[in-house]
């Protein structure tokens, strides 16, 4: 659902500087176009603008395959489109496995706000306290720059994506990256403003705050995602890969486009220490949602911290998008607001919202760097046709 054009997540702003937003087909893509029939299940026939938004991804707007999994009680669908390969024209699954990119930072938020509530941190104090040395001297010796700021990104700290060149990326997509050096590449940079004055979008915060989940835990992020998050939800197709560059499980082709007029680039195999905390899972359309639903209906966090991570700060998104702790919300254009997150890694773009009363929308695309501004539209057009066309709907979806 987020348009701030902030370089959409994960790892996100790779796509200002690979290619623009232009999405040129060339000769590879005709071949898997012609053979990208509409796979939609029989749900489709309920929801035909949703059927003519997938076509669109996977036509106009240049994606191989896409998909948009609804969610809600007391069922849900997957609808989907396109190919999952475009070598193979094999068609898109409806319980396929993404890598979600900053679709992981609500998780990261998750298990930080639970051990808030556990006692064992303070959303107020200090980065300091929880990692010693660690933001020293940079944002007034980091005395002032909170666990909250990280999470909401009004710290200040610079987004380590703006200085990774990303030809390194591309041209080397199993390289091991440490999270400490990305941190350090960030920090080597002045703020972009004094903590708590300004918002702006940093996957740093993230790499912090998965860093202070490990000082404080003493687990890996992961390990605690899984325990406190994935486990308890039985989410069978979510995954922390830790430094695993493959998808595990019914997966799409992920592609990239290196140019304007460059051929799709398989960017499947992907070691995800690239994004790290802010951005390293890899989840389904239903997983998501089912996340989702738990987060809002109060099964993964008690009702204080709930509120702390719903209490926003709006982010200058003309849509009138605002920023909690991990989770945004938009309003619909039927009425009420949506909840979730946007995350984008090579290879894949994907959005997911829900709102209070149990409706959820995934849309996922296995194209990111080099698609267009229409394919971020279409995606965020499919979340809202979705979730206004379930409050109507009857029965519930």
């Amino acid at each position: 659902m987020t348009r701030y054009r902030r370089a959409l997540s994960g790892l996100l702003a790779l796509v200002a500087v690979v290619g623009g937003t232009a999405c040129a087909r060339g000769d590879d893509t005709s071949a898997w176009q012609n053979a990208a029939h509409a796979t939609t299940d029989d749900a489709a026939a309920d929801h035909p603008q949703l059927r003519v938004l997938l076509h669109r991804l996977t036509t106009r707007d240049g994606g191989p395959g896409a998909l948009v999994a609804l969610g809600g009680r007391p069922g849900g669908a997957v609808l989907t489109s396109g190919v999952a390969d475009v070598k193979s024209h094999a068609p898109m699954r409806g319980d396929s496995r993404f890598r979600i990119g900053s679709m992981t930072k609500p998780f990261v938020a998750t298990v930080v706000l639970q051990l808030v509530g556990e006692g064992r941190v303070v959303l107020d104090a200090p980065v300091e306290r929880y990692l010693p040395g660690v933001v020293r001297g940079h944002g007034n010796d980091g005395r002032r720059m909170t666990v909250r700021q990280l999470l909401q990104h009004t710290s200040g700290i610079p987004d380590y994506l703006d200085y990774l060149k990303p030809e390194d990326v591309l041209n080397d997509p199993l390289a091991h990256y440490d999270t400490r050096d990305l941190v350090k590449l960030a920090l080597a940079h002045p703020p972009a403003f004094e903590p708590g004055t300004d918002w702006r979008y940093s996957n740093t915060g993230y790499l912090l705050a998965g860093m202070l989940i490990e000082q404080v835990t003493g687990h890996p992020y992961g390990d605690e995602i899984r325990r406190r998050v994935i486990e308890p939800l039985s989410l069978r197709q979510t995954s922390v890969p830790d430094d695993a560059p493959e998808i595990r499980g019914p997966h799409p082709r992920g592609y990239a486009r290196p140019g304007k007029d460059a051929p799709l680039k398989d960017i499947t195999a992907l070691n995800p220490t690239v994004a790290g905390p802010s951005g390293s899972m890899i989840s389904s359309g239903a997983d998501f949602n089912r996340f989702l639903d738990a987060l809002l209906s109060g099964k993964l966090l008690a009702p204080a911290q709930l509120h702390e991570m719903m209490r926003t700060r709006p982010t200058g998104d003309p849509g009138g998008g605002a920023y909690g702790l991990g989770l945004e919300s938009h309003p619909l254009p039927c009425g009420g607001l949506v909840w979730g997150h946007d995350g984008g890694i090579p290879g894949y773009q994907t959005t997911g919202a829900a709102t209070a009363d149990g409706r959820q929308a995934t849309a996922m695309v296995n194209l990111y760097l080099g698609g267009t501004d229409a394919q971020n539209d279409d995606m965020t057009s499919a979340i809202q046709t979705a979730l206004c066309e379930s409050r109507f709907s009857s029965p519930p979806l």
